[in-house]
């Protein structure tokens, strides 16, 4: 299978990943779309934020079986060029017959390309975990949540949220920060699923995010203080080692287990041939 994946962010943000020894977040959906799927895959990564001429000479668009678009560090209402660029190509990619899927600032690109909008979220910044997100009549049945509970927790990091969705669109789960955490769109025969927050991201992949946005963190009061945050930072980089904080710190199996924490992607990928 040949699968595109989106980059989202522009230079600077990739580049704050690999100064912390980090994978970039292209870099963590490629890996993990390799390991979930049942069939050999070739990722393609381009990056629209960063370029105007984003698509390599003899691309097309034609040739893939699905499209991955990952987070970002970007507003979708800022409009900028890198921003644009973006959402032309969602809009070039529902003329296709594809499926996509997307995360977080994927799933704000998606609904704005078709039609809907995407506002700061009155609620806040929701950081780190999203606590029990809860799958609908609607996300019970669909093939994107085969195999998980109907109750969950999820690694995220987002200010922003849809206010607005587009025509026919089906919302599949919600929790207390956002009644949006999950979609199902199709456009023309492009079939979309996503989501707002990171079925990608695993617990050593999130301590190097707390580790480099650790004031950010602390001034919007995601955790008590420093020491409830080196807590959760500390468990994040070592769940084996730091066993014994998982109960204290309320760890759910649906976070931490990666082959239940990535189900929605796994289900993505290994639709993809069918």
């Amino acid at each position: 299978m040949k699968i595109l994946i989106v980059d989202g962010n522009e230079k600077q943000a990739s580049d704050n990943y690999t100064n912390l020894g980090m994978d970039t977040q292209f870099e963590v959906y490629s890996k993990i779309i390799k390991k979930v799927s049942k069939l050999n895959v070739e990722t393609i990564i381009i990056h629209p934020a960063i370029y105007d001429n984003f698509l390599p000479k003899g691309l097309n668009l034609d040739d893939f079986d699905g499209v991955a678009w990952t987070g970002s560090v970007l507003n979708i209402y800022d409009q900028t060029p890198a921003i644009l660029r973006q959402i032309e190509l969602a809009k070039l990619l529902f003329q296709k017959r594809i499926k996509i899927f997307g995360s977080c600032w994927g799933l704000q690109v998606l609904v704005t390309a078709a039609g809907g909008k995407v506002r700061k979220n009155p609620n806040g910044l929701e950081a780190i975990i999203s606590r029990e997100i809860k799958l609908n009549e609607q996300g019970q049945k669909h093939p994107m949540y085969f195999g998980k509970n109907k109750l969950f927790d999820s690694f995220c990091w987002h200010y922003d949220e849809a206010e607005t969705l587009p025509e026919e669109t089906e919302i599949l789960a919600s929790n207390d920060k956002s009644k949006i955490q999950s979609i199902s769109f199709n456009r023309n025969d492009c079939k979309v699923w996503a989501v707002q927050y990171h079925p990608e991201f695993d617990p050593v992949w999130m301590s190097g995010l707390m580790q480099q946005r650790e004031d950010i963190l602390l001034d919007a009061g995601i955790y008590k203080n420093k020491n409830e945050f080196n807590s959760f930072k500390d468990y994040f980089s070592d769940i084996d080692y730091y066993s014994s904080k998982k109960e204290p710190l309320n760890i759910s199996e649906s976070l931490i287990n990666q082959k239940i924490h990535t189900i929605e992607l796994s289900n993505w990928v290994n639709s993809l041939n069918s």
